[in-house]
């Protein structure tokens, strides 16, 4: 607990002054109030003894001076308190933000993106909220249930013990209402992560919802997801709910009590006065409040605390992948060996995902990768810059192990572009740039005419300066593989992965991509991974995957003599591609 306390009070940060400064603040507040009514007893004892106007005057005075003090006090508490949790809160979202951003995939993989989103917002805006109590209200509540109870034992003295019996209650109370409410609210968390889900997944998912008309059940799978926290949240609030009648009680308590008991006392004893009956009412007042807000801060700091220790998961895990002592900064170029390696995304998982993996790319050269569904082709090309580690064995870029590179250098030296690769929500040049931010114009026209890109950008009406929706979805599946294409050239990698990712543009437009490649980018390895033979057919070495071996490996000529798995792949594939150039010729010739 201590050392979660410690890491997120790094986040506090420039935002101590404003923290102390509330403290102090609340601090004077309770003085004030404290001998507020201290004076009005005095005053009262005054004018019951027949005081004149310059007494009351002088008395009143003070009281609105004190009043005014105790105003501003509190006032800029308020003030100071925002200031203070707002940039504490701000600090910890980036906090979080940017240890997610060194996560290796393997990290990512053990907290769902939900989750993750949770997190950064109920959790962090729970914490917030227990912050600017734990600052304000945790500073006043106790202080004035201390400051109160001896203001009451010094002005009404053994009158005071009465308070020996509410205070129990109250304490009773609160364990009780704390020890049935907690496990509900704890609950509630883990069900926001899974509503956080549903509603990514609709949302990312939602051409395909809206394909399979799944809009009533995607519908009933929200409802049900919002339910359950409803009914957690109802259960918890239910339970709470009970303090205030209990506060009510011993409030009530107080004041029958101090009326009955210190009314016999004015009258009969003269043990107090009049002034000091009331300031006993003030003052269990103050206390029997100061009490039920620490019961508010109990119920808020347990609630948070759930948060709290989510948040420590995410700043304490520590990257999967990590630079060496020394890493190297440099890489002398593109060739690519992999000595005996063995991979699995787990080390719980029984089966290895690539096995005995032996495999020398000299730099510069065009490796095709080929195999069906589930062969181990992403896991393979993901080793490259080091997005994983592998198991057993390594994985050497430019001679040297990729566990020896600097994570940042390695990683800008590998480009890849995916099946589904996003856009960001901004300009076209925008996107572009973040191959190379300080790409020229013309530089990110010729990457675009390399990519076949260019004809469908100059065909918006603003061009280069066209606004992509966030994940690209204001084009199509092709255009935006292109664009990933196009920003991946941009970048003049040592090595360029393309993941199937010329799937969604027809086979002349693949031709003609794969030819920029050799112009654009000669020194540059290039490894493609494809489902059409004849995207890789002109490879200097191609590679045949299948559950995580190369069970073949050479050029096209070499793998139609001797694999039979190529073979008939290719050839199924052409007489397809025929069977298509032939109908499309029938169609023509009936139109016409």
């Amino acid at each position: 607990m201590i050392q979660m306390l410690k890491r997120l009070g790094k986040s506090v940060r420039e935002y101590k002054k404003p923290s102390i400064l509330t403290m102090l603040f609340m601090v004077g507040e309770v003085v004030i109030e404290c001998l507020i009514p201290f004076i009005v007893a005095q005053l009262t004892n005054d004018i019951k003894n027949g005081c004149g106007l310059d007494v009351i005057g002088k008395n009143g005075l003070i009281l609105v001076v004190l009043a005014v003090l105790s105003l501003s006090c509190g006032g800029l508490a308020g003030f100071t308190a925002a200031k203070a949790s707002a940039g504490f809160a701000k600090n910890l979202r980036g906090d979080l933000f940017r240890r997610v951003q060194t996560y290796s995939f393997t990290n990512i993989d053990r907290f769902s993106s939900s989750s993750l989103v949770t997190r950064l917002t109920t959790d962090v805006a729970n914490v917030q909220m227990a912050y600017m109590m734990l600052i304000r209200i945790a500073i006043r509540s106790p202080l004035m249930f201390v400051f109160a109870i001896a203001m009451a034992y010094t002005m009404a003295g053994a009158l005071a013990m009465m308070f020996v019996v509410v205070v129990p209650v109250l304490v009773f109370g609160l364990i009780m209402v704390s020890r049935k409410a907690m496990p509900a609210f704890r609950s509630v968390f883990r069900k926001y992560d899974r509503l956080n889900e549903s509603v990514e997944e609709n949302v990312m998912a939602m051409r395909v919802v809206k394909g399979f008309a799944r809009e009533k059940y995607e519908q009933e799978k929200f409802d049900k997801a919002s339910d359950d926290i409803r009914i957690d949240f109802t259960k918890a609030e239910r339970i709470v709910a009970l303090l205030g009648p209990l506060m009510q009680m011993c409030l009530y308590f107080n004041m029958v009590f101090v009326l009955t008991f210190g009314s016999k006392l004015v009258i009969t004893t003269h043990y107090i006065d009049v002034g000091q009956l009331s300031a006993m009412l003030t003052y269990g007042f103050q206390i029997l409040i100061s009490l039920m807000m620490i019961s508010m801060i109990y119920v808020t700091l347990t609630i948070s605390a759930e948060s709290a220790r989510r948040i420590d998961e995410v700043l304490r895990e520590d990257s999967a992948l990590t630079n060496p002592a020394e890493p190297v900064n440099t890489i002398p170029d593109g060739s690519i060996r992999f000595e005996n390696v063995r991979f699995k995304y787990s080390e719980k998982a029984v089966n290895d995902t690539l096995s005995d993996i032996d495999l020398d790319i000299p730099s510069g050269s065009t490796v095709g990768i080929l195999g069906v569904t589930g062969a181990g082709k992403t896991s393979l090309v993901q080793l490259i810059p080091r997005l994983y580690d592998v198991t057993e064995g390594s994985v050497k870029v430019g001679g040297i192990d990729v566990r020896d590179y600097d994570l940042a250098v390695l990683r800008d030296g590998v480009a890849m572009v995916l099946q589904k690769n996003l856009l960001f929500s901004g300009t076209i040049k925008e996107n572009l740039r973040w191959g190379d931010p300080d790409a020229t114009d013309e530089e990110l026209a010729e990457a675009c005419r390399l990519a076949q890109a260019e004809d469908f950008i100059l065909s918006f009406p603003d061009g280069y300066d066209t606004q992509i929706d966030q994940g690209g979805t204001n084009v199509s599946g092709g255009q935006r593989q292109r664009l990933c294409i196009a920003r991946a050239l941009l970048k003049k990698p040592k090595i360029l992965i393309l993941d199937d990712s010329t799937s969604a543009v027809d086979t002349r437009t693949d031709a003609l991509i794969r030819a920029g490649f050799r112009r654009y980018i000669p020194s540059t390895t290039k490894l493609i991974i494809a489902q059409r033979v004849a995207s890789v057919m002109d490879a200097d070495q191609i590679l045949i995957l299948d559950h995580g071996r190369i069970i073949a490996a050479g050029t096209h000529a070499e793998l139609m003599a001797s694999s039979p798995a190529y073979r008939e792949t290719y050839e199924q594939q052409t007489r397809n591609s025929d069977a298509a150039d032939n109908a499309a010729g029938e169609e023509v010739t009936d139109n016409a």
